[in-house]
């Protein structure tokens, strides 16, 4: 098997802010798999809060080259357990390889990847828009200009939930909510009560990561449903999340790939959480990812390709939040 490697700088249609961090370019890195006239394709970005870089994730790649080229009719669960103990510190590398290899493998079997885990779409959840942190007059255009049923909105300002209520003025659209860990346990437990009166369905990462203890308070006493996102990172943390979350968000890079993450939907599933997949500001080739998951899913964030000012690929269409595949094998993506 063929591994070939290619670095982009995406550029966004406008600066992206979140409590954390501003971007206007997001640097990504592509994996292809190729192997008897097939390819599979997996993607990974940098992000500086988990301290990825697209030098780490080459390096890293390259340090296991033999291991991934010498592979050839395993399983995806197969690859996914040789390969996993060598980058146990990337995820991220981890991830873009594992996207790849389901791909790969999909279109070898001559399916979509919905189709070889006997997942039924005619029921998908539509997906959100992210408006990121901006003022006011910013956010209504961002709006405006992609008028859509469900918007994230980015938080964690002292003005939030003014932010919130002016939005609201300007459009009937779910809202979602996510602080980016900017919270104290007052502040959401104040926010979810003014939230809840404007539309808001659910508040995603209030609270920082690891405050556990003042989690478990807000979830006892919160009035809007709380989403996990930087406390659940790998397939151990959605224990973790029971009784402290009412649902998980799973990041395919955070977790190491679209294997571990079916094992954490269903690990979800069965203690009771709703289920959510994330993604971080990437092309068509990491959202055509997600989208063969959405029938096992309540709640969804593929948009990281609409932000874009130029994608990178061909995948998965997404119209007013409703998902639309390819007529093609695998996870249906071609790159330009």
């Amino acid at each position: 098997m063929e591994l070939i490697l290619r670095e982009y700088n995406l550029k966004l249609k406008h600066t992206f802010r979140i409590s954390r961090k501003t971007i206007d370019f997001q640097p990504t890195l592509i994996v292809e798999l190729h192997d008897n006239g097939f390819s599979g394709y997996g993607e990974a970005t940098s992000n500086p809060y988990y301290n990825i870089t697209i030098d780490i994730l080459q390096n890293d790649i390259e340090k296991i080259r033999n291991l991934v080229t010498e592979t050839s009719n395993e399983t995806p669960e197969e690859f996914w357990s040789k390969i996993s103990p060598f980058l146990q510190d990337n995820p991220f590398a981890l991830c873009a390889l594992d996207n790849a290899y389901n791909d790969l493998y999909a279109r070898k079997k001559g399916q979509k990847l919905y189709e070889l885990w006997h997942y039924n779409i005619h029921h998908n959840p539509l997906t959100n828009y992210t408006i990121g942190i901006d003022t006011i007059e910013n956010m209504v255009l961002k709006m405006e200009e992609l008028p859509w049923p469900i918007y994230k909105i980015k938080l964690g300002t002292p003005d939030d939930i003014s932010i919130v209520k002016e939005l609201r003025k300007h459009t009937d659209s779910v809202f979602r909510v996510d602080a980016n860990c900017a919270w104290t346990v007052e502040e959401t437990l104040l926010n979810a009560k003014e939230f809840k009166k404007l539309n808001v369905e659910f508040i995603e990462q209030p609270l920082k990561a690891e405050d556990w203890e003042g989690q478990r308070e807000v979830f006892k006493n919160t009035v809007l449903p709380i989403i996990a996102d930087e406390s659940c990172i790998r397939e151990e943390d959605v224990a973790k999340c029971h009784n402290h979350f009412h649902g998980v968000n799973i990041k395919l890079m955070k977790c190491g790939g679209t294997t571990p993450g079916r094992r954490m939907i269903t690990e979800a599933k069965k203690l009771g959480l709703k289920t959510m997949v994330g993604c971080m500001t990437e092309s068509s080739v990491g959202i055509s990812a997600i989208a063969h998951l959405l029938p096992e899913l309540d709640y969804v964030d593929m948009d990281g390709a609409l932000l874009l000012a130029e994608d990178i690929a061909n995948g998965v269409k997404i119209i007013n939040g409703k998902t639309f595949y390819p007529d093609r094998t695998g996870n249906g993506v071609i790159l330009f």
